[in-house]
Protein backbone atom coordinates (compact mmCIF):
# COMPACT_ATOMS: atom_id res chain seq x y z
CA UNK A 1 0.00 0.00 0.00
CA UNK A 2 1.24 3.28 -0.91
CA UNK A 3 0.91 6.18 1.42
CA UNK A 4 1.14 9.46 -0.19
CA UNK A 5 2.04 12.27 2.83
CA UNK A 6 1.11 15.54 2.41
CA UNK A 7 4.60 17.70 1.29
CA UNK A 8 4.36 19.49 4.51
CA UNK A 9 3.67 17.06 6.81
CA UNK A 10 5.79 16.48 10.39
CA UNK A 11 4.68 13.29 12.46
CA UNK A 12 3.49 15.46 16.03
CA UNK A 13 3.36 13.49 19.32
CA UNK A 14 -0.32 14.20 19.14
CA UNK A 15 -0.93 11.46 16.65
CA UNK A 16 -0.90 8.03 17.70
CA UNK A 17 2.95 6.68 17.65
CA UNK A 18 4.10 4.97 14.39
CA UNK A 19 0.78 5.68 12.86
CA UNK A 20 0.93 4.92 8.79
CA UNK A 21 1.60 7.97 8.10
CA UNK A 22 4.67 8.49 10.82
CA UNK A 23 5.94 5.40 9.18
CA UNK A 24 5.88 6.48 5.71
CA UNK A 25 7.42 9.86 6.88
CA UNK A 26 10.54 7.93 8.32
CA UNK A 27 10.51 5.15 5.62
CA UNK A 28 11.21 8.17 3.22
CA UNK A 29 13.40 9.63 5.02
CA UNK A 30 15.78 6.78 5.71
CA UNK A 31 15.96 6.59 1.95
CA UNK A 32 16.73 9.98 1.19
CA UNK A 33 19.32 9.76 3.69
CA UNK A 34 20.44 6.31 2.45
CA UNK A 35 20.56 7.76 -1.17
CA UNK A 36 22.77 10.55 -0.16
CA UNK A 37 25.24 8.85 1.63
CA UNK A 38 25.31 6.28 -1.38
CA UNK A 39 25.64 8.72 -4.06
CA UNK A 40 28.57 10.74 -2.08
CA UNK A 41 30.32 7.31 -1.73
CA UNK A 42 30.57 6.92 -5.66
CA UNK A 43 32.06 10.69 -6.04
CA UNK A 44 34.68 9.55 -3.57
CA UNK A 45 35.13 6.30 -5.32
CA UNK A 46 35.61 8.26 -8.59
CA UNK A 47 37.88 10.43 -7.17
CA UNK A 48 39.68 7.70 -5.62
CA UNK A 49 40.11 6.02 -8.67
CA UNK A 50 41.66 9.01 -10.57
CA UNK A 51 45.28 7.51 -10.78
CA UNK A 52 47.96 7.94 -8.48
CA UNK A 53 49.51 10.68 -6.60
CA UNK A 54 51.62 13.17 -9.01
CA UNK A 55 52.73 15.56 -6.51
CA UNK A 56 56.61 15.96 -6.76
CA UNK A 57 57.21 18.01 -3.23
CA UNK A 58 57.05 15.60 -0.64
CA UNK A 59 55.45 17.52 1.34
CA UNK A 60 52.45 17.94 -1.29
CA UNK A 61 52.48 14.36 -1.18
CA UNK A 62 52.06 13.84 2.15
CA UNK A 63 49.08 16.34 2.14
CA UNK A 64 47.31 14.43 -0.89
CA UNK A 65 47.82 11.03 1.55
CA UNK A 66 46.30 12.58 4.45
CA UNK A 67 43.16 14.22 2.69
CA UNK A 68 43.06 10.45 0.95
CA UNK A 69 43.22 8.68 4.17
CA UNK A 70 40.82 11.23 5.77
CA UNK A 71 38.50 10.38 2.82
CA UNK A 72 38.50 6.73 3.07
CA UNK A 73 38.17 6.47 7.10
CA UNK A 74 34.56 9.46 6.87
CA UNK A 75 33.58 6.59 3.66
CA UNK A 76 33.87 3.91 5.72
CA UNK A 77 31.57 5.70 8.24
CA UNK A 78 29.38 6.23 5.86
CA UNK A 79 29.58 2.40 4.65
CA UNK A 80 28.52 2.00 8.24
CA UNK A 81 25.57 4.36 8.67
CA UNK A 82 23.98 2.51 5.32
CA UNK A 83 23.94 -0.33 7.17
CA UNK A 84 22.67 1.07 10.19
CA UNK A 85 19.80 2.92 7.98
CA UNK A 86 19.26 -0.69 6.15
CA UNK A 87 18.35 -2.46 9.85
CA UNK A 88 16.39 0.33 10.92
CA UNK A 89 14.11 0.16 6.98
CA UNK A 90 14.24 -3.28 8.17
CA UNK A 91 12.77 -2.56 11.32
CA UNK A 92 10.31 -0.81 9.85
CA UNK A 93 8.90 -3.51 7.66
CA UNK A 94 8.76 -5.87 10.78
CA UNK A 95 6.65 -3.16 12.55
CA UNK A 96 9.53 -2.81 15.56
CA UNK A 97 10.62 0.52 14.28
CA UNK A 98 10.59 3.30 16.84
CA UNK A 99 10.33 1.26 19.89
CA UNK A 100 12.72 1.17 22.04
CA UNK A 101 14.75 -2.68 21.80
CA UNK A 102 15.65 -2.25 25.78
CA UNK A 103 12.46 -1.00 26.95
CA UNK A 104 9.73 -1.72 24.40
CA UNK A 105 8.63 1.67 25.57
CA UNK A 106 8.07 4.55 22.44
CA UNK A 107 11.93 6.13 21.37
CA UNK A 108 9.61 9.07 20.79
CA UNK A 109 9.08 11.53 17.71
CA UNK A 110 11.94 14.13 18.72
CA UNK A 111 15.13 11.70 18.69
CA UNK A 112 13.39 9.80 15.90
CA UNK A 113 13.62 13.38 14.27
CA UNK A 114 17.52 13.71 14.91
CA UNK A 115 18.49 10.24 15.04
CA UNK A 116 16.23 8.27 12.47
CA UNK A 117 18.00 5.41 13.29
CA UNK A 118 17.94 5.35 17.09
CA UNK A 119 17.31 2.00 18.76
CA UNK A 120 16.71 2.94 22.24
CA UNK A 121 15.04 5.86 23.58
CA UNK A 122 17.14 8.79 25.89
CA UNK A 123 16.76 7.16 29.33
CA UNK A 124 17.88 3.46 27.84
CA UNK A 125 21.05 5.15 25.92
CA UNK A 126 21.60 6.86 28.46
CA UNK A 127 21.27 3.90 30.89
CA UNK A 128 23.48 1.64 28.11
CA UNK A 129 26.27 4.60 28.21
CA UNK A 130 27.03 4.89 31.53
CA UNK A 131 27.35 1.30 31.81
CA UNK A 132 29.66 1.00 29.69
CA UNK A 133 31.66 3.79 30.75
CA UNK A 134 31.66 1.90 34.38
CA UNK A 135 32.43 -1.46 32.70
CA UNK A 136 35.63 0.73 30.55
CA UNK A 137 37.30 1.57 33.03
CA UNK A 138 37.80 -1.73 34.64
Amino acid sequence: MLLTLPPDYRPSEDEEFMSPLQVEYFRRKLLRWRGDLLRESDGTLASLSEGGILEPDITDRASVETDRALELRTRDRARKLVSKIDQALGRLESGTYGWCEETGEPIGIRRLEARPIATMSIEAQERHERMERVHRDD
